[in-house]
This record gives C-alpha cells, sequence and structure tokens, in this order.
C-alpha cells in the first residue's frame, strides 16, 4: 500500500513544464516577426510641399416646405410646377448640385414626397432631408 500512495504523491511534486516551453516559444516567435527590423537609411533632402489652396465648398441649395403647403428655393418663393425646370438648370450650372430639403413639421408627407420626386426626375446627385436634433 505505501508503493501506491508513495508513487502517487511523487507524480504530484513533479512540474511539466513543457506547455510553458511551448508557450514560451510561440510567443518568441510572434515577437520575432512582429518586430520591425530597424533599416539604414541614406540621408536625403526631400522636396517641400507646395500649399495648394483648397476648392471652397459647394454652396448647400436649401427647398422649404412650410406646414401650409408654400414651397420656397434658396428663400425665394417658387410654385411646385416650377421647381423641376429650376432645378434642371442648376444641375446643368452646377454637376455636383446639393440640396437640402427642409420640411415643417406639420407638412403632409405626400408634399415632400413630391419635391423629392422632382429632385429625382432632375438627377441631383446630392439630396439631404434637414433633420432637428431633440432637446
Amino acid at each position: 500500500m505505501k508503493k501506491c500512495s508513495h508513487s502517487a504523491h511523487e507524480s504530484l511534486t513533479e512540474l511539466n513544464i513543457t506547455p510553458l516551453l511551448d508557450l514560451a516559444f510561440v510567443l518568441l516567435v510572434i515577437f520575432i516577426i512582429t518586430t520591425i527590423p530597424p533599416v539604414e537609411d541614406k540621408d536625403l533632402k526631400l522636396p517641400a510641399a507646395s500649399k495648394n489652396q483648397k476648392d471652397p465648398p459647394r454652396k448647400a441649395n436649401y427647398i422649404s416646405l412650410e406646414a401650409d403647403g408654400k414651397l420656397s428655393l434658396n428663400r425665394e418663393e417658387i410654385r411646385i410646377d416650377d421647381l423641376l425646370g429650376k432645378l434642371i438648370s442648376m444641375r446643368t450650372d452646377d454637376p455636383d448640385l446639393n440640396i437640402i430639403v427642409r420640411g415643417d413639421a406639420k407638412a403632409k408627407y405626400k408634399q415632400i414626397r413630391g419635391v423629392l420626386d422632382l429632385c429625382q426626375q432632375a438627377n441631383v446627385p446630392k439630396l439631404e432631408l434637414a433633420t432637428e436634433v431633440p432637446k
């Protein structure tokens, strides 16, 4: 009986370091791969960059739809029948036309949808809906 308990007791006191060595080698390989070796580069005098003037940002055009159905384009009142022609002429002048539709919260969705349809017919490339952040 002492032999069985004695051998079991000895096996518990020994430490198996093979998994620890495997882990150490894996970490070593990872560190070797991920570190960038120092590169000795030649001293070069690089050319200076010139300051280029940025293009001015495009002016946003606003279509406002009030609750009573009044329509305005850039603060000028316009009829819904004339809006398509005006949008087409604006798009031919500026191919990167930016339109922001501002509809009153009490305006009917049918009216806003009509404005969006006209913008689509005029092939307006950038169309946004204005909203407010709730307080």
